[in-house]
């Protein structure tokens, strides 16, 4: 409530109106000294009602309010003037007072900060002020990685998400469908889920460092890695296999290496940092700090005024921050449906008997914590031996002893870049048989799903039955590579990625 003497105090008056519209809303009583508290009201006349109509025109967007005139008995022919402002509804446009905003600390009125009103501003029409559908300027199509497009509509067909006929459509019309393009003018969202071309774009940047210990002071790794969400989903991953430890289990008969903090946990708060950050700061990035006890992957943005630290882990519905993003990637199952992300990373930290992860913010950030598990006797030391055949194995051909050549001197590949004291003197040592085929099929395969037509071409080879003979089929038996649809092996959209086991000597291996 804010109490103003007369209306010659209209002025501040509306200041408090703006400031109640744009907070929790509140009562504007003229005639009640704020001092003395008493009701003594003013002369009204029509100048008055005039000038109090003049004043609410200062307000834009433009209010409905109505003005209450009130008699004050013990002051005759006196009367209090009140009016009531609503409060301000998420999503709407920020109000302003002869164009400046105010709102409300505690019981003081201000002027917003500008980053606030920026942000009210570009949440009440996304559509026109969103760093997402900003025109990208000085990139084109031929900019764009063509595969990447390809191989996300394609996942969207396998997943039901798309339509078959996705497949065949132009480059361009795809982009248009997905609002990626308009008037032949791409959009900042086509940038950051596509572009070969980043200059321009620094924000495009994913930092990744393994500290020593479980503080800053000492880096025992410390990269930096610059592309479009694919390339950067990648580079994460692709740090984080090679810095945490694998952990053994033993399913059935036999022993299953996972690593100790599960992949899908990781994997979904990676794709939801790089997803829902804030862009339009480009100083800013995501980041991937690896220490001894623990993982933090940060990004910039805060959490949506409806949630908490602790209401986020409560079911709850979508708040993209960038929806047009957000739509791509969930067409292209890289979202498995909005609101559900946070569930999905607390079930698979459960299901793997690893304790819960903790979101944490700040104005500027955003960061989510998993612990790393403290019993390591589970750890497992996978050791490589080097290939020695001079035979030009990669073109077909069946194995021979020389391909699958090991030593007891291997590279060490269990604790890569970790601390020695993250493998404990119970955890169990592996050597690991490579062929060269199997050494070709880590180098062009990653986690994600491959198609058996795209790793031919990758490996440069075109006879598929042997292929399957010589490298999917060795692969699979050394739990090396793992099927979309292991209970299906002849299912019609079948494909293969490296295993977690795979990914741990891919990225902690020194010769490869």
């Amino acid at each position: 409530m804010e109490l103003k003497k007369t209306t010659g105090e209209l002025k501040d008056g509306m200041h408090s109106a703006c400031a109640f519209l744009n907070t929790d809303g509140g009562w504007l009583i003229i005639g009640v000294p704020p001092k003395s508290l008493k009701i003594v009201g003013q002369q009204v006349t029509d100048s008055t009602r005039q000038e109090i109509a003049n004043a609410l025109t200062s307000l834009e967007p433009a209010v409905d309010v109505k003005v209450e005139y009130v008699d004050v008995p013990e002051h005759p022919g006196n009367q209090a003037i009140a009016m009531y402002f609503e409060p301000w509804v998420w999503g709407h446009i920020p109000y302003t007072c002869n164009g400046r905003p105010y709102y409300k600390v505690e019981s003081t009125t201000k002027v917003m900060p500008r980053d606030m009103y920026d942000e009210r501003l570009r949440q009440s029409k996304p559509q026109y002020f969103a760093w997402e559908r900003q025109e990208a300027e000085g990139i084109t199509i031929d900019d764009l990685d063509e595969d990447r497009i390809r191989g996300a509509v394609r996942l969207g067909i396998e997943g039901g998400r798309l339509n078959e006929a996705a497949m065949t459509e132009p480059i361009e019309t795809l982009l248009q469908k997905s609002e990626l393009l308009n008037d032949g003018k791409l959009n900042n969202a086509a940038v950051m889920l596509f572009s070969k071309k980043l200059y321009g774009y620094p924000q495009l940047r994913l930092r990744m460092a393994r500290f020593r210990g479980t503080g800053k002071n000492e880096f025992g790794d410390n990269q930096q890695a610059e592309g479009n969400f694919f390339d950067l989903l990648d580079a994460g991953m692709s740090f984080l296999f090679k810095h945490l430890n694998l952990s053994g289990k033993i399913v059935g008969l036999r022993r299953m290496e996972q690593l100790e903090i599960p992949v899908e946990a990781l994997r979904e708060t990676l794709v939801n940092s790089l997803c829902h950050r804030r862009y339009d700061q480009p100083g800013t990035s995501v980041g991937i700090a690896v220490y001894d006890d623990r993982v933090e992957i940060e990004n910039p943005g805060s959490l949506p005024p409806e949630l908490t630290p602790e209401t986020i882990k409560q079911p709850h519905n979508s708040h993209p921050y960038n929806p047009l993003i957000a739509t791509f990637l969930y067409r292209s199952t890289f979202l498995e449906s909005w609101g559900s992300g946070v569930r999905r990373i607390i079930d698979s930290c459960a299901a793997a008997g690893v304790e819960e992860p903790t979101w944490q913010t700040n104005p500027n950030f955003v960061w989510v914590t998993f612990k790393r598990p403290a019993d390591k006797s589970s750890y497992t030391q996978l050791t490589a031996g080097t290939t020695t055949t001079q035979k030009n194995e990669i073109s077909g051909g069946s194995s021979t002893e020389d391909d699958r050549t090991t030593t007891q001197n291997g590279n060490n590949l269990g604790g890569s870049s970790a601390s020695e004291d993250d493998i404990s003197e119970g955890s169990s040592s592996t050597i690991i048989e490579l062929t060269k085929q199997m050494r070709k099929l880590m180098d062009v395969m990653n986690y994600e799903f491959m198609s058996i037509n795209e790793i031919m071409e990758a490996c440069q080879f075109k006879n598929k039955e042997r292929f399957r003979e010589n490298y999917i089929t060795p692969a699979l038996n050394a739990g090396l590579i793992e099927r979309k649809y292991p209970e299906q092996p002849k299912h019609p959209y079948q494909r293969f990625r490296l295993t977690e086991k795979a990914m741990h000597i891919k990225y902690s291996r020194e010769d490869k």
